[in-house]
């Protein structure tokens, strides 16, 4: 499918570990629900474009209802957003689009979230300024901005100035994240931190491929799982202790009373020949 992207909703932040030992950053999105509900062409509109619509708005105007509409949808979406492709080809309007059709393990993506608004903020925190010193007299300068302006020339403060005022609530995108898995209900897990608070919207974009990927740790928990009853198996088959013991005295016990015929018949020999010397000793003599 030519679509790079989809919308989601970030559900939590917490830490996942690799197959190899590694622990991870991890971010939770639920990108189920995607739906195309409008297609541009080059020969209308002059571009190709597709506009997805995520999640339901139980009170819209008539201009989202029209789109709803058009697309054949039984609930209006509440988000709308637009995404260039390169061809059009199969893509029509009114098709729900899954996250396993889009993004697969190991991919490269950008998250582009609107950041946590943190109200009204100084220099220091909003731009990390370092203030003034406290010598010279200046007691109480020292979160401070300074000078903003300049002298005769050119007299004025410039445009995009650092200086004081509110903070966060912005367009933020985090760059190079990994996909590290797809789940069945639409739940993408994420490699690394995401902005926006949660139940946030944010949009996913594919931007290319990892060659060096690496699995979650629960896969190998489960071959582990799968291979432990046949060790128990193997366990089973091996006799206790006592009965070994058994086995061996009864062995050992057999090969004794094996032996001691042959030590039997060795002595008789023996004192046979014992006999047989001194009788021919007995004859010399006499």
């Amino acid at each position: 499918m030519n679509l790079i992207g989809l919308m989601g909703i970030k559900k939590e932040q917490s830490q996942a570990f690799l197959e190899d030992g590694k622990r991870v950053p991890l971010s939770i999105i639920l990108a189920s629900g995607n739906v195309i509900t409008q297609v541009k062409t080059t020969d209308k509109e002059g571009y190709n474009s597709v506009q997805l619509g995520f999640g339901i708005k139980r009170s819209a105007n008539k201009a989202k209802l029209g789109n709803g509409k058009k697309a054949g949808l039984e609930h209006t979406p509440r988000f709308f957003r637009e995404l260039r492709i390169a061809d059009q080809g199969e893509i029509k309007a009114g098709t729900e689009i899954k996250p396993q059709e889009i993004f697969q393990p190991g991919d490269i993506i950008d998250v582009i979230g609107t950041s946590k608004g943190k109200g009204f903020a100084g220099v220091v925190k909003r731009h990390h300024f370092k203030g003034g010193p406290r010598t010279h007299g200046q007691s109480d300068r020292e979160r401070a901005p300074g000078s903003i302006g300049q002298t005769t020339t050119p007299g004025r403060v410039y445009k995009g100035k650092r200086m004081a005022g509110r903070m966060g609530h912005g367009r933020v995108t985090v760059k190079n994240l990994e996909v590290l898995d797809i789940q069945e209900d639409g739940t993408i897990l994420i490699k690394g931190l995401v902005p926006g608070a949660v139940n946030s919207l944010v949009l996913i974009k594919k931007v290319g491929e990892n060659k060096k990927f690496i699995p979650l740790y629960k896969e190998v928990t489960e071959e582990s799982e799968e291979k432990e009853p046949k060790i128990n198996e193997q366990q089973a088959e091996v006799k206790p202790a006592e009965e070994t013991v058994e086995e061996s005295v009864e062995a050992a016990a057999s090969n004794e009373v094996q032996e001691a015929p042959e030590n039997v018949q060795t002595a008789k020999s023996t004192e046979a020949e014992g006999v047989k010397e001194e009788g021919e000793k007995d004859a010399k003599t006499s």
